[in-house]
């Protein structure tokens, strides 16, 4: 007796990875973007308004990446 499978399940597996793909894909984007962004409006402020909330010039990069990757 000859058996017969199934090889559409493996299609489905892998729309689900390149779908998993693109999702990870954007959220680094957007994670990025937000790190960018803190970046650039925390550069914009002066000396005394970075002391004024306990930060330097030298800790800008580290509370954007702290800020945009919290959560991971």
């Amino acid at each position: 007796m000859a058996m017969m499978t199934d090889t559409h399940a493996g299609a489905t597996e892998t729309r689900g990875f390149f779908a998993r793909l693109a999702d990870t894909i954007g959220e680094r984007f957007t994670r990025y973007a937000a790190y960018r962004k803190t970046v650039s409006e925390l550069s914009m402020l002066s000396d005394r308004e970075l002391r004024d909330f306990g930060a330097n010039r030298t800790m800008i990069r580290s509370l954007a990446y702290e800020q945009a990757y919290r959560s991971m």
